[in-house]
Parts: C-alpha cells; sequence; structure tokens
C-alpha cells in the first residue's frame, strides 16, 4: 500500500544508522574506554583488550540483569563492573567508566542528508526520537528538532514490541496510525512499526531486498533527502 501523506500528523525517527552510521562511533567509545581504562584500571584494560574475553563479559552481565536485554546502558555498566571485579581493580570505577563510554557515544558523525532531513520534517511535524539504544539527542545537540524522545530502557521493552511505538505516538497525542516511522533496520523499525499500525518508511542506504513478507513498507527510499521530496507535497 503506497504512503497516505494526507495521515500523517508526526513521525517518529529511528537514530543509529538513520541519522548517523552507528559502528564508528561504537569504535570511537569503545577506544575512549580503553584510554580511560589504561589510566585508571590498567589490569581491566588489558582484560578488555582480549576479544573473547570481551563477550564473555557481555554474556555474563546478561545473565546478571536478566530481563535488562533492552538496556544498553546498564548491560554496558555491568559488563565494566564485572571486568573490573574479575581483573582485581575497584569495581566502583564502573560509573566513571562507562560515562567514559557514554560521553563518547554521543559524538556522532551525521549521515550528511540527515540535518537538512531534520530540518524537514521538524518544520512539518513534530518529531520523536525512537530509539534501542543509548543515544541522547539532548547531549548530541539535535534536542530542538523533537518534540519527545522514547527510549527502550524506559519502555521496558525494545523494537520491534509494539509498546515501543504506541509510546512515540502516546507523547505527541496521536494514533499510532497518524505516525510515520522512519528507520533503517527492516525488522526492528520496519517489522514493528507496522505491527504497531503505523505507516513505515524504511531507509534502505545499501539497497537491500526486503525479506519480511507479508510485511511491506509503504515506502523505500535509498536517503533521507529523497525521503523529503516524496513528502514535499503533504
Amino acid at each position: 500500500m503506497p504512503l497516505d501523506l494526507s495521515q500523517i500528523r508526526a513521525v517518529s525517527l529511528d537514530l543509529d544508522d538513520t541519522l548517523w552510521p552507528v559502528w564508528p562511533t561504537i569504535a570511537r567509545a569503545e577506544t575512549a574506554l580503553q584510554d580511560w581504562l589504561h589510566q585508571h584500571a590498567p589490569a581491566t584494560q588489558m582484560l578488555c583488550a582480549q576479544p573473547d574475553a570481551r563477550l564473555a563479559l557481555r554474556a555474563q552481565a546478561a545473565r546478571s540483569l536478566p530481563g535488562s536485554a533492552h538496556d544498553m546502558s546498564a548491560l554496558r555498566q555491568e559488563a565494566i563492573r564485572l571486568a573490573l571485579l574479575q581483573a582485581g581493580d575497584d569495581p566502583q570505577l564502573a560509573s566513571a567508566a562507562f560515562e567514559v563510554f557514554l560521553a563518547e557515544r554521543q559524538r556522532v558523525e551525521l549521515f550528511e542528508d540527515a540535518l537538512p532531513a531534520l530540518e524537514f520534517l521538524s518544520r512539518r511535524y513534530p518529531l520523536v526520537a525512537l530509539s534501542n539504544g543509548n543515544a541522547d539527542v539532548s547531549r548530541i545537540g539535535l534536542q530542538h528538532f523533537f518534540a519527545a524522545s522514547v527510549g527502550a530502557h524506559e519502555v521496558g521493552c525494545a523494537k520491534p514490541d509494539a509498546r515501543m511505538f504506541q509510546r512515540a505516538a502516546d507523547r505527541v497525542d496521536v494514533a499510532a496510525s497518524q505516525v510515520l516511522h522512519i528507520g533503517d533496520d527492516a525488522l526492528h523499525d520496519g517489522v514493528g512499526a507496522l505491527a504497531a499500525g503505523m505507516q513505515m518508511a524504511w531507509l534502505n542506504r545499501a539497497a537491500k531486498p526486503w525479506e519480511h513478507a507479508p510485511w511491506e513498507p509503504h515506502l523505500i527510499v535509498a536517503g533521507l533527502d529523497a525521503l523529503c521530496i516524496h513528502l514535499a507535497d503533504a
């Protein structure tokens, strides 16, 4: 079914890999964390430099915090705490260490089409940031574009759970059917939004095939600039 522009009263927007590439951001944050640990907890830094150890710590953190798979910050901080314990360093350093990671996590490099799209969309609709991750539009400096921000940690679940999308609609006082969700992940953004009753625009920068029939996005675009062109007549 094609996009019905007349029904759109608000827009929810994924963040990671929609407005900026996430993995370069995470890599920089990991490096900042390792540098901090090298100064303050060198034994932990040596432990965390081992890929297998990092994976084991993440798995242990998930077991330590059952029911928190949706909370990236809690899991990350717990993994740091466990690493400090295992290495014989002070586990009370976990909070400070995590803040180093999180601060660098907010230093994103926007896709070229992201800022013009935010300016365009925010002039026409209330925008809701909707993310499974721990990016913070306020700390990034994009808060003036958004009427609200919804994260998995506050809802208690993650996309594609319909409760995430419903919370976004509720935050701007519209029905889910009146929201257009924009995101890059075919399952978490695409199927999640469609199952929640929203219209959905799939940002498919890499020209991937859609593999989630019978669900179908209302619009597929290769960039946010193309999306704005499509919405210009709304």
